[in-house]
C-alpha cells in the first residue's frame, strides 16, 4: 500500500518536474491561444480527485456497475447545471472532446456517404466539419462554403445559394476562427428550405453564448455541441444540448455504447463545478471583459499597421492577416514566442500559404481576462506584438518587449498558491 498513498513528487520526480516547468511557463508568459483558458482550483481538484478510480459505463441509474450512487449524483448535477446555463431542454455532459460530441452527433444523424456542408477549414473552420483529412470528411460527402471576399464575413444569401444547390443533410455553423457573430436564425431558415439537420458547434464561443453576449444557438439548432474549456473556463471536455428532449435522447447511445466507452466521471465533476461557476454574475463580468479585451486588442494592432480579418471582432478571437506586412504565419509565431508571447500560427481567408506555414496569426482574449487583464493591457500587448513584428532586426526592442511581458505577468499572476 505504500506506492498508492506516496506523493508524486516522491514517486515520479520526472513527471513532477515537468509539472512544475509547465506551471511557470503558464506564469510567466501571456497566454493568447484562442482555444485555451485557466481553470479554477476548484475545477482542477475536482477533475484530481478519487472520482478517476470509478468506472460508470451508462447514463445516471442506468449503468453497467456497481457502485455508482454517488456518481450518478454528480452526474445528474452537471446535466441540470448544463440546462439551466444554457437553457436547453437535454444535455449530455460524457463526450471526451468537442471531436467526440460531433461524431456522435454524425453517428445519430447520418449515414456513410450522406452530405454535409460546414464552412471550409482555412476561412475559419474546423477539422470535424468536413475536413479530408478527418473521419467526417473521409465518411461523408462535403462541401464547404467560405466568407465573402470582400467582407470577409458570412454572406447569408451565398450560403443558400449553395445550400440549395448541394442539398446537405446537415449543415453545420460554429468555427474556430471566425471573429463576428453567427446568426443562428438565418441558418435555421436556410436548413428548413432544404430540408437538413442543422448542427451549431459553439466551442469557441460557449461561455459568450452562457452569459448572453453572444445569442445563442438554442432556439434554432437541432443540436448544438461544444467543448467546456475555451471561453467557458472549465476542464477539457465536450458537451451535447438540445431544445427538444425527446429529439436529444437519440444522442445517449450514440455517445455511448456508439462513440466511446466508460464516461471520465472525475472530469464530468470538473464540468459541473466549471457549470456552477458560469452561472454567477461575476462570470458575465468576465465574459464581457473578454470581448472588451479583444476589441482593444484588434483596434491598436490595426492602428500600427497590422490588418485584423474582418477589420475587427464581436467575440475573443483576433485573427491578424500578416500579408499587410509581408510576413507568414510561421515566422509571426516563432517570433513572438521568443519574448513569452504564445498564440498559435493560423490560415486566414483566401490563404495563399499552406496550413503548415498560413498567413495569418490567432490571438484570444479568454485566458489573459482570467488572469485580470483589462483593455489597457490588451493595448500594451498590441504594442509589444506589433513592435517585435515590424521591427524584426532590432534586439534591443526584443530584450525590452521581454520585459514589458514580464511586468504584465507579474502585475497579474496566474495563481496565488504552489500547487
Amino acid at each position: 500500500m505504500k506506492a498508492i498513498n506516496t506523493p508524486l513528487n516522491e514517486s515520479d520526480q520526472k513527471v513532477s518536474l515537468f509539472i512544475q516547468e509547465e506551471l511557470k511557463r503558464q506564469e510567466t508568459h501571456l497566454e493568447l491561444i484562442a482555444s485555451e483558458n485557466f481553470a479554477s482550483r476548484a475545477v482542477m481538484e475536482a477533475q484530481g480527485s478519487v472520482l478517476t478510480n470509478k468506472y460508470a459505463e451508462g447514463l445516471p441509474k442506468k449503468r453497467y456497475y456497481g457502485g455508482c450512487e454517488h456518481i450518478d449524483a454528480i452526474e445528474t448535477l452537471a446535466i441540470e447545471r448544463a440546462k439551466k446555463l444554457f437553457n436547453a431542454s437535454w444535455a449530455n455532459v460524457q463526450p471526451h472532446s468537442g471531436a467526440q460530441a460531433n461524431f456522435a452527433v454524425f453517428l445519430s444523424l447520418l449515414k456513410p456517404g450522406d452530405k454535409i456542408m460546414g464552412m471550409d477549414l482555412s476561412h475559419g473552420g474546423h477539422l470535424t466539419h468536413g475536413s479530408p483529412v478527418n473521419v467526417s470528411g473521409k465518411w461523408f460527402e462535403t462541401c464547404h462554403y467560405e466568407v465573402d471576399k470582400d467582407t470577409e464575413t458570412l454572406d447569408m444569401n451565398k450560403i443558400r445559394e449553395q445550400a440549395l444547390r448541394t442539398r446537405p443533410k446537415l449543415i453545420i455553423c460554429g468555427y474556430s476562427a471566425y471573429p463576428r457573430t453567427i446568426d443562428f436564425q438565418a441558418f435555421r431558415a436556410i436548413a428548413d428550405e432544404v430540408n437538413a439537420f442543422l448542427l451549431a458547434d459553439i466551442a469557441h464561443i460557449a461561455g459568450l453564448v452562457a452569459t448572453g453576449i453572444h445569442p445563442s444557438p438554442i432556439p434554432y439548432c437541432d443540436v448544438v455541441t461544444t467543448t467546456t474549456h475555451k471561453t467557458l473556463r472549465g476542464p477539457r471536455g465536450g458537451l451535447i444540448l438540445c431544445r427538444d428532449e425527446d429529439f436529444g435522447k437519440q444522442f445517449d447511445k450514440a455517445v455511448f455504447p456508439g462513440t466511446q466507452g466508460g464516461p471520465l466521471e472525475h472530469v464530468i465533476a470538473a464540468k459541473a463545478v466549471a457549470f456552477e461557476e458560469a452561472l454567477q454574475p461575476q462570470f458575465t463580468t468576465y465574459t464581457n471583459q473578454i470581448v472588451k479585451n479583444a476589441k482593444a486588442l484588434a483596434k491598436q494592432i490595426q492602428s500600427r499597421g497590422i490588418s485584423v480579418v474582418s477589420k475587427g471582432t464581436d467575440n475573443h478571437i483576433v485573427l491578424l492577416d500578416l500579408r499587410s506586412i509581408n510576413m507568414t504565419g510561421k515566422v509571426a509565431d516563432q517570433l513572438i514566442s521568443e519574448v513569452n508571447i504564445t498564440a498559435n500560427k493560423n490560415t486566414v481567408p483566401f490563404d495563399p500559404e499552406s496550413p503548415f506555414v498560413t498567413s495569418g496569426l490567432r490571438l484570444g482574449s479568454a485566458a489573459l481576462t482570467t488572469r485580470g487583464l483589462i483593455e489597457s493591457d490588451f493595448e500594451e500587448i498590441a504594442n509589444i506584438i506589433a513592435d517585435i513584428l515590424l521591427h524584426t532586426d532590432k534586439i534591443e526592442i526584443k530584450d525590452k518587449a521581454k520585459l514589458r511581458v514580464k511586468n504584465l505577468c507579474n502585475t497579474h499572476p496566474l495563481y496565488r498558491e504552489s500547487f
